[in-house]
């Protein structure tokens, strides 16, 4: 039977099985009424999750009876929750390493963001942003999380989550996908990521020999199609030769033009080419909510949800 293998993106997260059940709600429940919820264990499918918030967030996320109630996020619930996040690691980077932050930055208008009562003007601050009705200060959070996690994976950034705990980050999480990946038994294994969780399966499935391979990938809500991060799996990745060899069936990319995350390049079939042509599957999934990052309003989604199914070849 098939195989489903999760990884999440930005931000902290509540406990593993938690989250995990959060993902496998999202898929089951009917939110849109169009009767096509997945309960993946009634169908027989099998899932795990690989888990790495706790390189750099000491304590899960608590997630609440209320959030849940009103389908927030989990960076939703973080942003609101948590202390902002310190972004001191900014003042000591190496210059290659500074180049590539302050150019992310500048994509993602943080610097703009520089207190919590600033409102910029539209023609100050990327639009996907903008159109994003969250408060500022929840925006910001996001964004900060955003940038700090993808420089501690792609420049693997020694971090200490907590007292007595070092990782090298990008090192303690390919284990952990590897660990993860070579633990599944099945005849078609999927894995489906989200947000930075794409950033961290694109680059053990391309840059990491040990990586076994998978039937099938599902990137959702991906910043794959950022430059900055791009130029971070060169030499490996081409333009013309992006796609992964390990990847052995479809690889299927979701975006929403509203989410702040994909919505520089969400389509970015042309920037991960199997031998000079475009082979990845993407759709555009205009999802709904104030956060359009969101994992679970994703889910709720009927394109994805059709697209899961057909890959899982049911």
């Amino acid at each position: 039977m098939p195989h489903i293998t999760f990884i999440h993106g930005i931000s902290n997260k509540p406990a593993e099985n938690k989250l995990k059940q959060i993902w496998l709600d999202a898929l089951t429940n009917d939110l849109l009424n169009n009767g096509d919820g997945l309960d993946l264990g009634a169908m027989g499918v099998t899932t795990s999750m690989i888990y790495w918030a706790d390189v750099l967030y000491a304590k899960p996320e608590e997630i609440l009876k209320e959030a849940v109630a009103n389908l927030e996020s989990t960076e939703e619930v973080a942003g609101k929750s948590e202390a902002d996040p310190d972004m001191s690691w900014r003042d000591t980077i190496t210059d290659e390493e500074k180049k590539m932050v302050d150019s992310l930055a500048a994509k993602l208008s943080f610097d703009l963001l520089v207190n919590d009562d600033y409102r910029p003007d539209e023609k100050d601050v990327a639009k996907t942003l903008e159109r994003i009705p969250l408060p500022w200060f929840i925006k910001r959070r996001i964004m900060k999380w955003l940038l700090k996690d993808v420089h501690h994976y792609l420049f693997n950034q020694e971090f200490s989550p907590a007292s007595g705990i070092t990782y090298k980050v990008q090192e303690e999480i390919r284990s952990r996908v590897l660990k993860k990946l070579n633990e599944v038994q099945s005849d078609r294994h999927i894995v489906v990521s989200h947000s930075m969780g794409t950033i961290i399966m694109y680059d053990c499935l391309k840059r990491v020999a040990e990586c076994p391979a998978i039937d099938g990938l599902m990137t959702v809500g991906s910043p794959l199609g950022i430059d900055e991060v791009q130029d971070k799996f060169a030499p490996e990745w081409t333009r013309a030769n992006g796609f992964p060899e390990k990847v052995k069936g479809p690889w299927i990319n979701v975006y929403d033009t509203l989410d702040p995350v994909t919505g520089f390049d969400g389509n970015i079939a042309n920037d991960y080419k199997r031998n000079g042509e475009e082979v990845i599957e993407v759709i555009n999934e205009q999802n709904w909510g104030s956060w359009r990052h969101n994992i679970t309003n994703y889910f709720s989604e009927p394109k994805l949800r059709a697209a899961l199914l057909n890959m899982l070849n049911l």
